[in-house]
């Protein structure tokens, strides 16, 4: 619930500045440098060189990292000219407490962001690691982090083009093009033999069902029938309230086929689809026959337009809110005036692949899948985005 949401928020705030305030207690303090471009210690927000406890002429550079901003601090990571003002541990443990800071802080209904600690977090590992292989190489720190924090960014969010563009307006350099293209390069490659992006993975954790704009090479072998999983759930055209209400109670779905039997047509015939939002709002308004009679066009005198909108919020009406009697169960509404009558639909034998395309590129939330025999119902299953989930298809045919 909201309760819980906004305690876990405030609970990994608090964590977190409490660890950023006791964690440069397990640095050393280091001497103010002699040919140093600005003051040391600063004072303030910004600067490199934070006193933190440290006696006059001294400064602790873990502070120097964690109590400056995001753009100072991947200032500094990026400097050449800052090889001896970090302590190899100092830069790990700056690493690893963003690392994992990250992982736990972007997950919670607070939006916290993860572009700038991915930079952030790449630029210190990869400054370790000029700091490790240092005494082998010509090469500054800072050019180190510049890779790494490509490297990081490449392999998590599979971000390419951008990110050289980025980088370059970074350091205003054009010789490192040749190898942030080679690090971002290795890092994609290495990461999509892996698993998907972090966006990616976050939607399947959260449950959200986002289709790709490509269909997968395996549901061109599948039709919609292998994937319409049932009960499927129908009205009539003209339904008593009772029905109704035991459906939507007793479900989540969130659409329903309308079905015409005899005596209203000749034999079973689709009608439409009719959305479980406007069957709570026909309940509301209680829009009831004492008998199974056709509504006239004077049933709409008692909706409005506002009736039948989507609300803003996205909570809306539900069906537990509904408060009908015993006589009012007993009753019935005609769904014929309230029906979508011209839904999309495809046959039984249609590739999947092809259903899916249509399915995204319309923007649909529903697709009816009909027979290709006239001696069955007229609807045998309905689509939607679960549907075509990777998830869905595979534990059905693993």
């Amino acid at each position: 619930g909201i309760v819980y949401q906004i305690s876990l928020a405030c609970s990994i705030s608090i964590f977190t500045s409490c660890l950023l305030f006791g964690l440069p207690w397990l640095a050393s303090c280091q001497a103010c440098p002699s040919g140093a471009s600005e003051d040391c210690p600063t004072i303030g927000r910004s600067g490199n060189y934070k006193k933190f406890q440290c006696a006059p002429g001294h400064y602790n550079d873990l502070a120097s990292l964690i109590f400056n901003t995001n753009d100072d601090a991947i200032r500094n990571l990026f400097s050449h000219s800052t090889d001896s003002e970090f302590h190899g541990s100092s830069m790990l443990i700056f690493f690893v407490t963003c690392f994992f800071l990250s992982i736990f802080s972007y997950g919670i209904v607070a939006p916290s962001g993860l572009f700038v600690p991915v930079i952030v977090t790449g630029a210190s590992y990869g400054r370790y690691v000029g700091m490790l292989i240092g005494s082998s190489t010509s090469l500054n720190n800072g050019l180190f982090a510049v890779l790494g924090a490509a490297s990081l960014l490449g392999g998590s969010m599979r971000v390419t083009v951008s990110v050289c563009v980025m980088l370059l307006e970074l350091t205003n350099n054009l010789l490192l093009l040749p190898l942030v293209m080679v690090v971002l390069l290795v890092s994609k490659t290495v990461a999509d033999g892996i698993n998907s992006n972090v966006y990616d993975m976050l939607m399947m954790l959260k449950g959200f069902p986002y289709l790709e704009s490509h269909a997968e090479p395996y549901m061109r072998q599948l039709t919609v029938a292998d994937v319409a999983t049932g009960p499927l759930l129908c009205f009539q055209g003209i339904e008593k309230v009772r029905n109704i209400v035991d459906i939507l109670r007793n479900s989540r779905h969130n659409g329903f086929p309308v079905i015409d039997d005899p005596p209203y047509s000749e034999s079973p015939v689709l009608f439409g689809l009719i959305l479980r939002a406007h069957l709570i709002v026909l309940l509301k308004k209680k829009a009831f026959f004492r008998a199974p009679v056709s509504a006239g066009l004077d049933v709409f005198d008692q909706f409005s337009s506002v009736d039948f909108a989507k609300d803003a919020s996205g909570s809306g009406d539900k069906i537990e809110d509904s408060e009908l009697t015993d006589e009012e169960m007993e009753m019935y509404i005609d769904l014929h005036p309230f029906s979508n009558a011209s839904p999309y639909t495809v046959v039984e034998t249609m590739s999947l692949a092809k259903a899916r395309i249509l399915f995204r590129q319309v923007g649909l939330r529903h697709m009816l899948v009909i027979p290709n025999t006239c001696d069955r119902p007229p609807v045998v299953g309905i689509l939607t985005r679960h549907d075509f989930m990777p998830e869905h298809i595979f534990d059905l045919y693993p």
